[in-house]
């Protein structure tokens, strides 16, 4: 799938945490992965909480409307908040490295190859405009959409299609991706890990962690806790060795709280889990977004 880089196509990203009633959070999250601005939606911390990332064109629009006006007032919501991603360190364009253990050494090394030549030069930034929206959203459905299904999408001709594309992929704003399930690589206990670590030492630990093998996602937040990571493990035991060992070995992380993702609804395509119950309208009271 072709998916936005937001780092270079002048988006932001905002990490959003609900804490609900048990009974409400489900409608919650299925309400969140209808949207079109929304990624990788999660139910997490034994289903009272939904973590989900909601995309802004612009950091002067980011997250206001839809934390005052899209989130209803119900008194099934107990806690929102919202963490403004001001860096990614892995996750987007860098793969996790466990997903290519399936491919063998020289298919690894091509694999390789490629992240660095399109690491190797800083391309200019691109701004997406409103009329690249379809062109994405077709992407992220099917990376392999030839231009003409593309034009079709569009209501461009497939010049302007190729064209654009081209643009948009030599600024680095979009890039392809594939997306696994974690659990065939034997990870099957999941967790988001909210940190706080000095300022000073952010970029360090950052660094890092972005070189663990158990993390696929890494990025520096505004709020609270200023680091959040998603660990992929084997089991409880694993998840637990690591972040007593490996992630506890680090003087400069002083907080950290561990919350575990029970079932991912959404991810970076808009292609669903369960698309039959993605599509279900919430029961009647309860949230709607």
């Amino acid at each position: 799938m072709g998916l936005p880089d937001p780092d270079r196509a002048g988006r932001t990203q905002w990490l959003l945490r609900l804490t609900a009633a048990a009974g409400s959070a489900q409608d919650l999250a299925h309400a969140l992965v209808r949207r079109r601005d929304t990624s990788w939606v999660k139910l997490t911390s034994g289903g009272t909480e939904v973590v989900a990332i909601i995309h802004t064109p612009t950091a002067a629009e980011a997250g206001n409307s839809l934390l005052l006006r899209d989130i209803p007032r119900t008194s099934a919501i107990t806690a929102v908040s919202a963490h403004c991603v001001l860096h990614t360190y892995l996750g987007g364009p860098t793969y996790w490295r466990r997903s290519a253990d399936t491919l063998d050494e020289d298919q690894q090394r091509l694999l390789r190859e490629q992240q660095a030549a399109e690491t190797s030069y800083a391309p200019v930034p691109r701004q997406l405009t409103e009329g690249d929206g379809d062109l994405l959203l077709t992407l992220q459905k099917d990376g392999r959409a030839s231009h003409a299904e593309l034009a079709r999408a569009t209501g461009w001709s497939p010049a302007t299609v190729a064209r654009r594309l081209a643009d948009l992929r030599a600024g680095g704003a979009v890039f392809y991706d594939v997306e696994v399930d974690a659990g065939h690589f034997g990870a099957h206990t999941r967790a988001l890990l909210w940190m706080s670590v000095p300022p000073a030492q952010l970029e360090n630990v950052a660094t890092t962690l972005a070189g663990h093998d158990e993390l696929a996602y890494v990025a520096a937040t505004t709020g609270p806790t200023n680091l959040v990571a998603q660990a992929l493990c084997r089991d409880p035991a694993d998840l637990h060795h690591y972040l007593a060992r490996r992630l506890g070995s680090l003087d400069a992380v002083h907080r950290m709280e561990s919350s575990p993702v029970l079932r991912s609804l959404k991810a970076a395509s808009p292609v669903v889990t369960d698309p039959a119950r993605a599509r279900r309208p919430p029961a009647p009271d309860r949230a709607r977004l």
